[in-house]
This record gives C-alpha cells, structure tokens and sequence, in this order.
C-alpha cells in the first residue's frame, strides 16, 4: 500500500483531495530503484493538466522503457498552497508520492503564457532553485517543452534546457545521453553541454545576449562550442511510426477533457496569419485509417470511457474523415459511445455528419469568422467569405440547430471601425437567416446569437509577429463601438455579446514576444502573490504593473511597439520549419489584403518541405 505524501486531515480540508492521491486506472507503478526519474508537470490544477494529450503520449512513452519512471505533478491548487507552505511539506508526484526534488527530470509542459507564475510555483514548493544557475548536482534537470518553447526566452532563468517541437522524437536520445553521463561521472554541467547537440534541445546557459541602447537585441550567440547556431524544431514526419497512448490515464475525478482523444493528424493546410499553430506544427501529416481504427479500439477498451474525440487543428481537411466516422458508428453502434468533433468547417457534409453521430440538436453550433468584414477576413487570410458562413448557418438552421456561438478577434492589424462594426452587421445577418429560412410552424423558438471577441496578441513564427498590439483603453473602446452597434440591431434581442479581458490579454502579448528581461519581471510578479494568472478570480493586474515598475521595464514596448523587418527577435535562433522570408512576405500580403491558397491548392514555399513529409509530399512518388 503506498503511502501518501498528504494526510487525511489534509486531504479532507482542501477541495477534490483525488487531485494529489493517484492511484487512478491505468496509473503506471514500478521499483523506482535504479531508474531514470522523470517527473512529468503540467503547471495548471490536475483537471487542466490531466486533459493534454501531450502529458498522456510522453506519459505512456516514457514508461514503456525498462529503464525510467514517469510520474506525473500538477500545480497544488491555492488551499493546498497555502498548508504545504505553513508546514513545509514538499511538492511530490502522483504515482510514488515521492518528494519532485529527488528525481532525475521535472519536465514542465509550457501550454499557454499564463501559467508562468505557476511554473515558479513548481520549482518553488518542490525546493528547487528558481535560477538554474544556482542548482546544484542534487537538484533535478529542469526541463521545458510544448507551444510556448518557440518562445522560451522570458523563462530562460529558470530552466535547464528546452525541447524544441514534437516530444515523439529525441528523448530516448537525451535519457541515453543522461544514463552514459551518470555512469562515467560527469558533472551537470557536462551533461548540459553533451545534451545541447541533440537536435532540438536548447541550453539557455550556453548562450548570450547583448541588446542596442534602444532596448532591442543586438545579438544573441552561443558562448559554447557545444551549443547550436540554429536549433531546428524536432517533428515527427511518419504519424503511424509515432507512439500513441494506449491506455489513457482515468482519473476519478470530472476533468476537463473526459473522454478518449484520438489525435487524427498534426498541422493545418489553412495558413491563417494569426494563428502561431498552424505555422510551427507544419506541414500537416495524417495518421492512417487503420491506425486510428487500432487505436480507437485500445483506448475506448482499456478506458471505458464513453466519448471519443477526434482531435485536430481542422478536422474538416482530414482526408479519411468520413471513413473513420463511419467506422466508429458501425463499431460502436448501441455501446453507448459518443463521437465528438471538434475543429470542424461549418459546411453541408460536416452537419450532416454530426447529425449522424450525435444528439447535438441541444447544443450550439460554433462558427469562427474571426472578423466581421471580409476585407479583413482577407487581411488574416482567412478563407471563410460571408456567403459561405451564411450557408453554414442556413444548413445548420435547415439541420435543427437554433443556436449559433460566433467567434472574433478585435485589435487585428488594419483593423477600422467597419471592421468592429461588421462584427455586430455579420451576427444580425445569421440572426436574419434563420427568420427568413425557417417558417414560423417549424421554429425551435427564438435563434440565439452569440458573438464573443477576444483580443488580438501577435505570436511568434506567425506573419503578424511584426504588428503592434492595442493598449487595454484600445481593446474596450473597440469592445464598446461593437457593442453599441449590437444594439442599433433589429433582433438585438436573440443576440448576445461578450468580450475576453483586456488588462489579461496585454499581458499575454508581453510574455509571448518577451526577452530574457521579462524573466524578472514574471519572478517578481510571483514573489509578491501572482499565481493561477489564467482563472481570471486570481489574476491580479495591479501586481503586474507594479513588477514592471520595479524592473524597471515597460509594458509598451512589447506591445504597442511594431517591429521593424530586420530587428533582431528572440526567437530568431529557433528554425520552427516556417522562414522568416515566407513570414515576411505573409506580412506584406497582409497589409495588401491578398490572400494565400491554402497548402492543398498550392504550394507556397513556406520552408516547411524541408522536413520532406507531409502534405508537402501528397500525391508525389
């Protein structure tokens, strides 16, 4: 029996005390004697972290070799906090229950800007030193991967090293690379070093930054021989050859994610400029129909759940899309399993789909114009015109459907006050098509209409990443002129509106184009009480602010500031398979309002070939 880190008394004074126990279906358990111990942390609360599939893949991965233990460590939640810091209790995993500061590894899954306080948490609780400059030979290898790592810098002081990309690919050749340290004695230092020559590993400490008198980069070079110019992102070509979970993790606990995810393919032909995942996860690969048959299979079987979810950036563009629903609805017809499909286009075929698989006549139908004009539409290289949404709509009225969710951006590049308005214009026309297109006998009551913006921050490895962000007084002023013209609308009354935090979202643009600098300033935001940033009853703005003032750094110059084509990024070091040419001629292609067929229509040069995989290489011999 093992025995809990935490106890009872504890457990039953903090809410879901199943969040710290472990012990759920399918949980690995070996000797950790003797073996490589990687504690596997995603910095959110367990119903977040238990929901990414990245945590489930390496999880499974990990623990298929003889010679490691993965366990896994999410962000006590802020009760807990408070007791494990009052009575010096550390962090621990899951699994073994084991102190995190004894372990080999603390991999750290880097999702979203906002949980950067809640990775100084980790690090913190577990009694590790925030600065990897001062860990010693007893304290774990702190490592970073997941989206945020095309960015890594504004963490660089408080991690190890970064995996760049797809995490399939070069861990078996870090973990070997650790063992043969270990067994000829090398030093952490050593380690480091040898480590930085695998591919898509990153050693912040190995490199240096110097900045002009502007505040912008100068240079930013290796100071070690074994550190890389250029680290190229690491990506698995062949979906099939890539491990996949067999048996997912079941907690028992509602998470947020409560079913089994079958990834069906990685990457989007779609090229939308704002959107920093469908540029660093290209080119698109697909996964064939018979693996996700085999996989569908293991999974519902070894899980009992009662969802599957076919996860994708676009499910739409899958190619064997139809066969593996029809699959799944001839295998599973009267068990009970629901198939949810996120990520669609809104067209005939995907209604009729859903139509089929399952009772979505309760829900609501999501559609994701992104701009309210076509003009800017075009500027994002969208691909959606208003006739084919008000088709979508149509079809999805015709189909049963009387509720409609519309999503949109506000502070895009070029953006006019047409353009906001067009937001609340575009949401009276769908209102409109379902009056003019249902007749009145065959009404599901009134259509209901709900249009939500959030605000725009410019990404890394996006065309966009040169644009200039809107201060918070711009964001709500711009939320205020669309909803004053949501009221100037005749079925103001089936509408609703809704707009995402502006004081957050500046927030978010800092970290995602920040430098080295910005690393104080998320230190000093934690040190003085910031923590669960992203659940908005905890993020404080005012400690923000008040951490730049004592850094001395400023919030505009990462934001509202539009870089010139040859200032040197950040992230310039990182080859995330886009280049900078084809980025630069997104940009220009932007401002013109030109817009870019997508990957399947033609090719367009985007660097991204060079992995020779893909859709880059469909119907090619």
């Amino acid at each position: 029996m093992r025995k809990l880190a935490l106890s009872d008394e504890i457990l039953l004074s903090v809410q879901q005390p199943a969040r710290y126990i472990g012990g759920e279906v399918n949980m690995t358990q070996k000797d950790p004697k003797g073996k490589i111990r990687f504690a596997m942390c995603f910095p959110d609360v367990y119903e977040i972290g238990m929901s990414h599939l990245g945590i489930q893949i390496l999880y499974d991965m990990f623990n298929r070799r003889e010679d490691t233990y993965c366990e896994r460590v999410f962000s006590p939640w802020t009760d807990l906090d408070q007791i494990m810091r009052k009575k010096q209790i550390p962090l621990f995993a899951l699994e073994s229950q084991d102190s995190v500061k004894d372990f080999d590894f603390l991999g750290i899954t880097i999702q979203y800007e906002m949980c950067y306080t809640n990775i100084l948490q980790v690090l913190d609780l577990a009694g590790i030193p925030l600065h990897a400059e001062d860990r010693t030979e007893e304290d774990p290898i702190v490592i970073g991967g997941g989206p945020c790592t095309y960015n890594p810098e504004p963490l660089a002081p408080f991690f190890d090293m970064f995996y760049i990309g797809e995490g399939e690919t070069v861990y078996g050749d870090l973990l070997e690379c650790y063992k043969s340290c270990k067994h000829e004695g090398r030093t952490r230092k050593e380690f480091l070093e040898l480590a930085a020559e695998i591919p898509g590993i990153y050693v912040p400490s190995l490199y240096a930054v110097t900045y002009k008198e502007d505040g912008t980069i100068e240079s930013f070079v290796p100071e070690n021989i074994h550190a890389k110019l250029v680290i190229t992102k690491e990506l698995v070509v062949n979906m099939d050859e890539a491990t996949y979970v067999e048996k997912p993790l079941v907690p028992f606990i509602k998470v947020t994610q409560d079913r089994v995810v079958l990834e069906i393919m990685r990457g989007c032909i779609r090229g939308c400029r704002f959107c920093q995942a469908g540029c660093v996860y290209r080119p698109l690969r697909e996964r064939s129909l018979e693996y996700l048959k085999d996989y569908a299979w293991k999974m519902l079987k070894s899980t009992g759940h009662e969802e599957i979810s076919l996860s994708s950036l676009s499910s739409s563009d899958y190619t064997h899309l139809e066969g593996i629903i029809q699959f799944l609805m001839e295998e599973f017809k009267g068990k009970g399993v629901n198939i949810s499909l996120p990520s669609l286009r809104i067209d005939a075929f995907s209604l009729d789909v859903m139509s089929k698989v399952q009772d979505v006549k309760k829900s609501s139908l999501t559609f994701a114009p992104e701009a309210g004009s076509q003009r800017l539409r075009d500027v994002i290289n969208k691909g959606l015109t208003e006739e084919i949404i008000l088709k979508g709509a149509a079809e999805a009225f015709h189909g049963g459907w009387n509720r409609v969710k519309l999503y949109f951006m506000l502070g895009l590049p070029t953006e006019t006050e047409e353009d906001m308005e067009g937001i609340a214009l575009l949401s009276e026309k769908v209102a409109e098509t379902y009056y003019d297109e249902i007749p009145k006998q065959e009404r599901q009551g009134k259509v209901q209409v709900v249009a939500s913006s959030s605000f725009f921050v410019p990404k890394p490895f996006t065309p966009f990443q040169w644009a200039r962000m809107c201060t918070k007084e711009e964001f709500l002023e711009r939320a205020a002129i669309v909803r004053q013209k949501f009221r100037e609308m005749k079925n103001f009354k089936s509408l609703k509106y809704n707009w995402h935090e502006a004081d957050l979202t500046v927030l978010e643009g800092v970290l995602a184009r920040g430098d080295r600098k910005v690393g104080q300033v998320v230190e000093e935001a934690y040190k003085n009480g910031a923590l669960f940033d992203s659940w908005s009853e905890y993020f404080h703005n005012e400690i923000w602010l008040k951490a730049f003032e004592t850094c001395g750094l400023s919030i505009d110059f990462y934001t509202t500031r539009e870089r010139s084509l040859d200032e040197v990024f950040p992230w310039d070091f990182i080859d995330a398979g886009v280049s900078k040419e084809f980025l630069v001629k997104e940009w220009k292609q932007a401002l013109g309002e030109t817009v870019t067929p997508n990957c399947r229509q033609k090719c367009s040069a985007c660097g991204a070939m060079k992995f020779k995989g893909g859709v880059c290489f469909e119907n090619k011999n």
